[in-house]
């Protein structure tokens, strides 16, 4: 077994997911997200399995149809896929994302991105 990266658990969702087969190849870890926290990004897409070089992970924040503080990261490349981490903002409402290679080529979830609300931390009763 590869030895584990800075990701930590996160990592062994993707590989658990990898050996399972899983379709799609995206995990976001933890869940719910919360402002303030660290959120690891998992990707064993297309795009990684194309070997069409280096992933970004594209991500912005606010509504789906209204990104703000648009950036893009270098991906760590890992035995199981690709992997970076985001500290979440607050009072940005959605964490969006979606991925691309050094070829430019996109995975953005058939047109729909990637879309997590980003809570305060209190909980609601």
């Amino acid at each position: 077994m590869a030895n584990p990266t800075r990701f930590g658990s996160g990592e062994m969702k993707l590989k658990a997911m990898h050996d399972a087969g899983y379709p799609g190849g995206v995990v976001v870890d933890p869940t719910p997200i919360t402002a303030g926290e660290e959120v690891t990004v998992l990707y064993n897409g297309l795009l990684g399995k194309e070997g069409s070089g280096q992933v970004y992970l594209h991500y912005g924040y606010g509504g789906h149809d209204d990104w703000r503080n648009v950036t893009d990261v270098r991906m760590e490349k890992t035995g199981w896929g690709w992997v970076s981490s985001v500290v979440m903002p607050e009072h940005e409402g959605r964490f969006n994302f979606c991925f691309r290679d050094g070829a430019n080529n996109w995975d953005n979830n058939n047109g729909l991105n990637w879309s997590f609300e980003i809570h305060n931390g209190s909980q609601r009763y």
